[in-house]
């Protein structure tokens, strides 16, 4: 039964946590959202400085909150890869210099496989082997879950990711960043039929399409041309109904992917985890299909879909439980693949 002290900070929330097992017994989140809103989107500079700012201030409030202290803690860790690395090197410092100090072993965590581990938090029973619709402002994958470490992509995104298509979207109907909660509350305001939208889909060479990959950059030009036709007729822009039609296309779209997945490769549990899983309509339609398929469909609470140090710990307590520690020479990375998660612990 580890007991983790973690830190996540791959992008523009800061956050610590002391999770024992699948337990949470802290989760401090400070969001830096109001700060690059300005911008219309991340800074790296901005996130890492904000960073270095305020993680002293959340480690101790976690360990407050906890009740705990160093003589509790069995190991510490920080998200390494990926994300951005100015932004990531903060963490992964913090959280090297704490383990050298206190004598307690680090260990680095893979991102996505952060966001996998969500649906434990809440779930503690769940078990592989499932699959994993990861949808997120830079991800969106199905990853078969055999277990701790061991992932297979079956599908992903082939340009956009899902949040990112939300975000530029958006930004075409001046509603501002980020913009998934934005256009969700919206959406429910607006006529999901309003407009049809194509389904992006990605074509194979020997004909037909992929069942579990997709494809998010027509769609985001089909709203383009859509507000340009709307502007040029002067026509009203009902941003609401807009809105609707978007993320009822991506919704089906990622439901139906999802689904396919699951059932061609005999799983009948489905988590889902990253930003995207916050969405209304995907909750709504996931839910929906997986019951007609007799799947059990598991969206994570709201505060656990968007980045936190929380499944960063849950992920590392199954590591350190099964003796995978990181050598304190391991550094920071942009990208790394999933499949490729053994490596932060020299396997």
């Amino acid at each position: 039964m580890a007991t983790i002290l973690a830190i996540e900070t791959s992008c523009d929330e800061t956050s610590v946590a002391i999770v024992k097992n699948r337990q949470v017994l802290s989760n401090i989140v400070r969001s830096q959202v109001k700060i690059h809103s300005f911008y219309g989107g991340v800074v790296p500079e901005v996130a890492s400085r904000q960073h270095l700012e305020i993680i002293n201030q959340a480690i101790a409030q976690a360990f407050i909150e906890a009740n705990l202290d160093w003589n509790q803690i069995d190991g510490v860790a920080s998200t390494c890869a990926p994300g951005l690395v100015g932004a990531l090197l903060v963490g992964i410092t913090a959280a090297k210099t704490l383990a050298i100090i206190n004598n307690k072993p680090f260990i680095g965590v893979h991102h996505l496989e952060g966001h996998i581990y969500a649906s434990y938090l809440t779930t503690p029973e769940l078990e592989p082997p499932f699959l994993c619709l990861l949808v997120s402002g830079g991800h969106t994958s199905l990853i078969y879950v055999k277990d701790c470490g061991k992932y297979k992509t079956l599908g992903k995104t082939r340009d956009d990711a899902a949040g990112e298509a939300f975000d530029k979207v958006a930004r075409m109907l001046k509603l501002g960043y980020p913009g998934g909660p934005i256009i969700d509350k919206l959406a429910t305001k607006g006529d999901k039929s309003a407009f049809s939208l194509p389904e992006g889909k990605v074509s194979l060479p020997e004909g037909g399409y992929h069942p579990y990959d997709s494809s998010f950059s027509g769609l985001k030009t089909a709203v383009l041309r859509l507000v340009q036709k709307l502007e040029t007729e002067g026509k009203n822009l009902v941003v609401e109904n807009i809105a609707a039609s978007f993320q009822e296309t991506v919704a089906k779209s990622l439901t139906k992917r999802a689904i396919a997945c699951a059932l061609d490769n005999g799983l009948n549990t489905i988590t889902v985890g990253g930003g995207v899983a916050a969405n209304s309509g995907l909750r709504q339609h996931l839910s929906q299909a997986a019951a007609t398929h007799n799947l059990r469909v598991l969206f994570p609470p709201l505060k656990f879909c968007t980045d936190n140090a929380a499944m960063i710990g849950c992920a590392a307590a199954d590591h350190l439980n099964q003796g995978h520690i990181s050598a304190l020479d391991l550094g920071a990375s942009s990208r790394m693949a999933i499949k490729d998660v053994m490596q932060l612990y020299g396997c």
